[in-house]
């Protein structure tokens, strides 16, 4: 059984070694920081949150905009946050109709308004349907932060806010994700209730 705890021990050395280059990189940080200011300055005016992944990133999309309709540390207001799959009727009916690629353009075009704020998390930052509505996103005007991993990508070139986790494997990027979900939804809450 010796060969479990070792391999356990290196699934540990290996997330806590990306968990340290993000902590000794401060443009990253300020990267962060620029994202959180993007949405407390549109919530400060009415506007919303909004986010879009697939796979694990469509759970932990889901996951951070929980934390802000819900509640994180504070018991407040609900912040106007949302995932854009969450529906699962409408996901089929356009992925049938229209077209997987189009589930979350189609949506944002419903659903968005100039001022709005989107999310986009792709490890890859290619998903296609993180793009396509990104560059519809950028028709309506409205603000958009990708994360993804390391590798330059697509969502890179057409987002506002690039927050790149520095690895390029996938399970490592997403416990970042949620780590960085976490520490916006730790920000936004303090300054929009403070």
């Amino acid at each position: 059984m010796g060969f479990l705890l070792d391999h356990i021990d290196q699934i540990f050395s290996k997330s806590l070694k990306v968990h340290e280059l993000i902590d000794q990189d401060q443009v990253l940080k300020k990267v962060v920081e620029q994202a959180a200011l993007h949405c407390i300055q549109a919530l400060k005016t009415d506007q919303k949150l909004l986010f879009c992944g697939n796979g694990g990133s469509a759970a932990d999309a889901q996951h951070i905009a929980a934390e802000l309709t819900g509640r994180f540390y504070k018991d407040r207001s609900p912040i106007n946050a949302e995932a854009l799959h969450v529906n699962t009727s409408y996901v089929t009916a356009v992925a049938n109709d229209y077209g997987y690629d189009h589930v979350f353009s189609r949506m944002l075009e419903a659903k968005a308004v100039r001022g709005d704020v989107l999310f986009g998390l792709s490890t890859s930052g290619n998903s296609p349907n993180v793009v396509k509505a990104f560059e519809k996103a950028k028709e309506i005007g409205v603000k958009t932060i990708a994360m993804t991993g390391a590798k330059d990508s697509k969502l890179k070139l057409l987002s506002d806010i690039t927050i790149q986790v520095p690895s390029d494997d996938t399970p490592r990027i997403q416990e970042c994700h949620i780590l960085i979900g976490h520490i916006l939804c730790e920000l936004i809450e303090k300054e929009i209730f403070n």
